[in-house]
């Protein structure tokens, strides 16, 4: 006799289930526009972060001569 076939079903990941919250709450328009407002606040990190490291380089070079 063999063994039925396991089947396994994904649990949704935790970022999965907010969205689907958020998609049930929400208009898609309030949607687009949080979702721009995080992609903005990464991008404002990444030039703070940019600035940072230019800033270590020029003190650096500016230290050596």
């Amino acid at each position: 006799m063999q063994d039925a076939p396991v089947h396994a079903t994904a649990i949704p990941s935790f970022t999965d289930a907010l969205r689907a919250v958020e998609s049930l709450l929400m208009s898609g328009g309030q949607r687009t526009a949080r979702r721009n407002a995080w992609t903005s606040v990464l991008e404002d990190r990444r030039r703070a972060k940019d600035r940072v490291e230019a800033q270590r380089f020029l003190e650096q070079a500016t230290t050596r001569h």
